[in-house]
């Protein structure tokens, strides 16, 4: 009996002391419904594409080491696809979710689970369709806490409030896409910005469609704000408020403030606002607008919505501050606002870029021309041309079936994909100069392959063919370190001097600026096909696109794990 009793005791004692370590992470369950949804926005009412029957889509919360499983039906025509953004995918690529790279679309009345594990990541990151223009209605945030009692590296804030910056159009995005590609010329624009799906007074029929943000006086919020626009990079400013810059791509940063933001499509950024210690006899304006350096159209418009204090007694006729931008083409400012993002490297969160590099690659990045089919006009950068984009002038065409689908079954041939991407330019100019008189892309779906922890370093280089302009490059699978940037043209015997190897910004999607460069490094630890394409949606349609194969590493946790029962067939 005493045995029995001590048995029990000790077992109980077990079970108490593991139970700290049981109750860290748990596993997650959500279901995304795709199916249709009537939205009024600009006295335009559209049939659009959404999530649960919300727009923007309902946020993923989750923690550190959590597991999340989100089961998405599609209930409408459109094939559709979920990319969870920013999302290291550790050897689950099959739940990464570009359509024809890691998995075939969820076709009409299909679903699939899209099943991983959040390791080593906390903070804002966001979730979106991946399959031609979808994401202009379905996306929205991914919140990843901290592991319990784990506290964050800044003053605790009062309230989390995500902002997700969107574009809105009045006809159907998918119309207007593929216009574009048949003519060959770019885009119609979209009509206006939105603030978590609202475009704000500054628009028609829009006064009622605004966001608001109601504050204490003398209170610390945490902002979480997602830039999840189709084509535009943004400004982001409050009246009369300093922002406190946290956290980028999930990522915690040294603190710096600033008025304005400057966040490209697919980058998050935290920002702590302190608000006023007393009550302001005034409202403000939480306004975003573009920062376009390109040629051609772009929505030249103005989301905003209005931040208000809190106050018992009743008060009209407040003040409405607004704040002021940079001019739209400022390439300088948004130089030195990106210059000031440096990794927290602190005990806790060290930022190990890798010092030694195993594999240097230069990738120029840019427009160009296909020529236009035969006894057509087309409304390209002259009748006979449509407008395109390149890596390495390598104008990347999506396959009609998964590329990783393919490797993993080991029966695929170059008609899927072919390894020989180059890895510097196939012809050099002056790249940042005056452009060569032939603009045609060369057109195909070639990967580059790197061995398991390989570390690379690559050089992002602009162009300036058919106009200088900012590509913000996302990679699939990897966070990775911004160690330099510059304009002109990149210079391999002066430029590696002023790299910051100490603390550089870890980050997902980076801009390349207006006729310049940067240089990232990353360790090729996670097995898979990992996209890398400029977030500007357009200039991913016209091709600015390529794919990492990272191959198996030894370990039994180094490998791609096998593909899910219920992946989409093609």
């Amino acid at each position: 009996m005493k045995i029995s009793m001590r048995i029990l005791m000790f077992s109980l004692w077990v079970i108490l002391s593991l139970f700290p370590l049981l109750a860290m992470s748990i596993t997650r369950h959500y279901t995304f419904n795709i199916e249709y949804l009537n939205v009024t926005r600009l006295c335009h009412t559209r049939n659009i594409l959404s999530v649960n029957g919300k727009f923007p889509g309902p946020p993923l919360v989750a923690r550190e080491g959590d597991r999340v499983l989100i089961k998405v039906v599609n209930h409408v025509s459109n094939n559709v696809t979920i990319h969870w953004h920013g999302i290291r995918q550790i050897t689950s690529g099959w739940a990464d979710g570009p359509a024809y790279i890691t998995q075939c679309p969820i076709q009409t009345n299909q679903s699939y689970t899209y099943n991983f594990t959040i390791i080593g990541q906390r903070g804002t990151l966001l979730w979106h369709a991946h399959i031609s223009w979808l994401r202009a209605t379905i996306y929205g945030p991914i919140i990843i806490l901290p592991k319990h009692n784990d506290p964050y590296p800044f003053q605790k804030p009062y309230k989390e409030i995500p902002i997700i910056l969107g574009e809105w159009f009045n006809v159907d995005p998918e119309a207007v896409i593929s216009q574009a590609l048949k003519l060959g010329g770019g885009p119609n624009v979209s009509d206006a910005y939105t603030i978590n799906g609202l475009p704000g007074p500054f628009y028609n029929c829009s006064n009622k469609d605004t966001f608001k943000l109601k504050v204490k006086a003398g209170k610390i919020y945490l902002l979480r704000i997602i830039n999840a626009a189709l084509n535009e990079e943004l400004f982001f400013s409050i009246a009369n408020h300093t922002l406190t810059v946290v956290e980028a791509d999930a990522s915690y940063t040294k603190q710096f403030e600033t008025e304005t933001l400057v966040i490209a499509p697919g980058q998050t950024t935290n920002v702590l606002l302190k608000t006023k210690p007393y009550f302001p006899n005034a409202t403000f304006l939480i306004a975003a607008r573009p920062y376009f350096s390109g040629q051609g159209t772009f929505d030249n418009s103005t989301t905003a919505g209005i931040l208000y204090y809190k106050h018992h007694s009743h008060i009209t006729n407040l003040t409405l501050l607004k704040p002021t931008f940079p001019p739209i083409n400022a390439t300088n400012f948004v130089a030195n606002f990106t210059g000031k993002f440096r990794s927290l490297g602190s005990d806790k969160f060290p930022t190990n870029v890798p010092q030694k590099v195993d594999k240097s690659f230069f990738f120029t990045v840019g427009l160009g021309t296909n020529p236009c089919p035969k006894n057509t006009t087309c409304q390209g950068p002259s009748n006979t041309t449509k407008f395109a984009a390149s890596v390495n002038n390598i104008s990347f065409t999506l396959p009609s079936v998964s590329i990783m689908q393919a490797y993993y079954s080991g029966k695929w041939s170059n008609s899927v994909f072919s390894t020989d991407f180059p890895t510097f330019p196939l012809r050099t100019f002056n790249y940042t100069g005056t452009p060569p008189n032939n603009t045609y892309v060369n057109n195909g779906t070639k990967l580059v392959v790197l061995k398991f922890n390989t570390s690379v370093e690559l050089v992002l280089q602009a162009t300036s063919i058919l106009g200088a302009e900012s590509h913000p490059l996302h990679l699939h699978g990897y966070d990775f370190f911004v160690v330099g940037q510059g304009f002109g043209n990149y210079d391999k015997n002066k430029d590696p001097a002023k790299f910051n190897l100490v603390d550089p910004v870890q980050r997902n999607t980076a801009g390349v600026p207006a006729g310049g460069w940067i240089v990232i490094r990353f360790r090729a630890d996670n097995p898979g096909v990992w996209f890398m394409h400029c977030h500007l949606d357009i200039h991913t349609s016209w091709g600015l696109r390529m794919a990492w194969l990272v191959l198996d590493g030894p370990g039994p946790n180094q490998k791609l794990q096998p593909p899910p029962s219920d992946l989409p067939q093609c």
